[in-house]
């Protein structure tokens, strides 16, 4: 089971995380502290103790916007430690996702928080644990995908936007950020995995950053060389290698 340590400047949220935390069975214990200095405290102690030992901490559910070391610098910390926990953002802010994900955050959750949300972080702390120190917990079932919607987080409520409605997607390091008429949406799935999902429904790669529906290219332009694409207002490059499948599957297009 996962020993926790959940760090958050603003008592009733920490007590919110830590109840809900409290309540999942996989959660051996959870303690809680009020800001990144004293979680670092208690890092350093579990890390003394080592992996076995009684104050051991195998992942963090972190805040990010705290008054002196915030949560970013908590974790950039971590990454040079021989063996750091894994560490959960737990924040109100959907601005730093990348930020965290390079920093090889295990989650992202945003506030409020949802139960169910915040089982699927423990579920993927659980997965990547050491393997010296996994229980072989019982997974919790995953439903199939929807294939004509994909679930978004905003403000945390989950909705669930139509693929249709996708004019081109951005890779944003582990994330992609899905762009439609009405704006945009991060998700924590690769482009790769996009494209090879979506490739039946008429999403081309045009670019190594982008992923492009068909259906929503305007224009195809060509300019001393460079070619590109509008999608709406907003004109993409397309690289060499991509140029020449593009241009096939325009010319087929209905």
């Amino acid at each position: 089971m996962l020993r926790a340590l959940a760090v958050d400047d603003e008592r009733p949220s920490l007590e919110e995380l830590l109840y809900l935390l409290n309540a999942d069975p996989r959660i051996g214990s959870a303690e809680g502290a009020g800001d990144a200095t004293e979680a670092l405290r208690r890092i350093n102690r579990a890390l003394e103790s080592g992996p076995g030992g009684p104050e051991a901490i195998d992942v963090v559910f972190l805040d990010i916007n705290m008054p002196g070391l915030d949560g970013l610098d908590l974790a950039r910390l971590l990454t040079g430690f021989a063996k750091p926990p894994l560490v959960v953002f737990v924040t109100a802010h959907e601005d730093f996702a990348v930020q965290a994900f390079d920093l090889k955050a295990v989650d992202y959750v945003l506030k409020p928080v949802r139960k169910e949300r915040l089982a699927e972080a423990v579920r993927r702390a659980v997965e990547l644990r050491p393997a010296e120190l996994r229980d072989a917990p019982p997974r919790i079932p995953v439903s199939e995908p929807d294939p004509d919607h994909i679930p978004v987080e905003l403000g945390g409520v989950t909705r669930f936007v139509s693929v249709e409605d996708i004019t081109h997607v951005e890779a944003q390091g582990d994330y992609a950020r899905l762009h439609t008429d009405k704006g945009s949406h991060l998700v924590r799935i690769p482009l790769s995995t996009l494209e090879e999902r979506w490739r039946s429904r008429g999403f081309v790669r045009i670019h190594r950053r982008h992923l492009v529906a068909l259906r929503h290219i305007g224009e195809l332009r060509l300019d001393a060389g460079t070619v590109s694409v509008m999608v709406g207002s907003e004109e993409l490059q397309v690289s060499r290698r991509h140029t020449r499948e593009l241009r096939d599957l325009l010319m087929r297009r209905p």
